[in-house]
């Protein structure tokens, strides 16, 4: 077993922003077309978070057009270049899945105040 966590001790990256649920977040992603990649920016709210090490995930959120957009990735994939924290959320749930039947500004979440 300690090689199998010393394997994924290697994995994981070390420059992440602190990635907290209700956060509108802006993840940069690898995309492959072809023989070229570029990157493509995929930002909404973290609606919540799963696993831990290297098997941890975060589910993302947004409106597309009228429809909702959920996009799970996983935190230390090396498909995602960056991740941008645009504004941090304030929240009182783990999991915000009661914005899925929300439409329009009652899907806002509230931003949190910096009180330093």
């Amino acid at each position: 077993m300690d090689i199998i966590k010393a394997l994924e001790q290697e994995q994981l990256k070390t420059n992440l922003p602190s990635l907290e649920i209700g956060s509108y977040v802006k993840v940069h992603v690898k995309v492959k077309e072809g023989n070229r990649e570029r990157l493509q920016v995929f930002e909404g709210t973290i609606i919540g978070k799963k696993g831990e090490g290297l098997k941890e995930t975060f589910t993302v959120r947004r409106i597309s057009y009228g429809v909702g957009v959920e996009r799970i990735f996983p935190v230390h994939s090396p498909k995602i270049d960056h991740i941008e924290v645009v504004r941090k959320g304030k929240v009182r749930r783990a999991k915000l899945y009661y914005l899925r039947e929300r439409v329009g500004k009652a899907s806002k979440v509230k931003e949190k105040l910096d009180v330093k």
